[in-house]
């Protein structure tokens, strides 16, 4: 079952014997076995019981509300891990540090490499795309990591790698009734970036829940700035999978048709732009079955499923800042 997103508008959650059980207008519609949920999320004005709270921490089964936008608002999640030798080589890490600085790289590395990834995928199946130019100012951001001194300097290239990806982004949109000019968020105001912007959410609430189940502190990261209540290593560790799973969906959903300009409100203070009830429905469902999709892991050399790996690139990174290891070595596609 993996994640369960509750997105019904006054549905409310309950702990039926050893289930989860939604119901709205007292009819139930949705029951499943607590064994099978990895993580709640409940997207707008859903409520749950104290029961079915209880139940789920004492399962270890993370709580995220979102709005029906998907903008974040809280987290609930069981006590944090006893493995207080990883989060003291967490904390010995933080700021200017060898392993921090190497770390940094290894994140914008792999997020960058997995962006010229999904160009070069787009530039093979379309011969009227040209974005050879965009690819060279990848490469280029790519090699100058590796002469980052600090993580300001990273913090430069990611933002060169990032420009450059998103200045052709609208060039991977292959759906006319759809277009893409510039990043925006907080609101989105445009359906294209409404989506990003709801998709790294759920990332985020994934990304956390396995940081939390390795033992990490969430709120201390190298790459993202500390700042009070921002998950920080979860926005670290979420730069390698962005493009491999969210920007994926997009993707898929505006170039399959599956989602079309009607499927999409307007707010008429914020013009905030997010999904209707139904065609959220429709992007949930592409996002877990994204999460599910098994690829040969680089490192590993087995097969494993995305969700899978956001615990094994936890793994590694623990491993790395406690001494196990040589190197991270990011999620890359090739």
């Amino acid at each position: 079952m993996g994640t369960i997103y509750v997105t019904q508008e006054d549905a409310f959650i309950a702990k039926v014997d050893e289930r989860l059980n939604v119901k709205f207008d007292k009819k139930s519609i949705l029951d499943v076995p607590l064994i099978k949920v990895d993580g709640v999320v409940i997207m707008g004005r859903a409520s749950i019981s104290p029961m079915a709270i209880s139940e789920l921490i004492n399962h270890k089964i993370p709580l995220t509300f979102l709005t029906q936008n998907g903008k974040y608002i809280a987290r609930l999640e069981p006590e944090m891990s006893k493995n207080i030798f990883l989060r003291n080589a967490q904390w010995k890490a933080a700021g200017e540090s060898i392993q921090a600085i190497h770390v940094t790289k290894g994140f914008v590395r792999g997020k960058l490499k997995n962006y010229r990834y999904a160009l070069l995928k787009v530039q093979r199946s379309y011969s009227d795309v040209d974005i050879s130019q965009k690819l060279i100012e990848l490469g280029n951001a790519i090699a100058s990591l590796e002469h980052g001194k600090n993580i300001n300097s990273i913090r430069g290239y990611e933002g060169a790698g990032s420009a450059a990806y998103f200045s052709c982004f609208n060039q991977l949109i292959r759906n006319d009734n759809f277009s893409f000019k510039t990043r925006n968020r907080r609101p989105p105001v445009d359906s294209v970036n409404s989506l990003l912007s709801l998709g790294y959410s759920l990332l985020r609430h994934d990304i956390q829940g396995a940081l939390n189940i390795v033992g990490f502190d969430p709120y201390l990261g190298y790459l993202h700035t500390e700042r009070y209540g921002r998950p920080s290593l979860a926005l670290d560790l979420m730069e390698e999978f962005r493009p491999l799973i969210v920007d994926a969906v997009v993707l898929y959903a505006i170039n399959k048709k599956i989602l079309k300009p009607s499927d999409f409100i307007t707010e008429p203070v914020s013009n905030a732009v997010s999904l209707t009830k139904e065609s959220l429905h429709s992007f949930l469902r592409l996002y877990q079955e994204k999460k599910l999709t098994k690829f040969k892991h680089p490192v590993l050399g087995i097969q494993k499923t995305y969700q899978e790996s956001f615990e094994i690139q936890a793994r590694l990174l623990g491993k790395y800042l406690m001494g196990e290891i040589d190197k991270y070595p990011p999620l890359v596609m090739k």
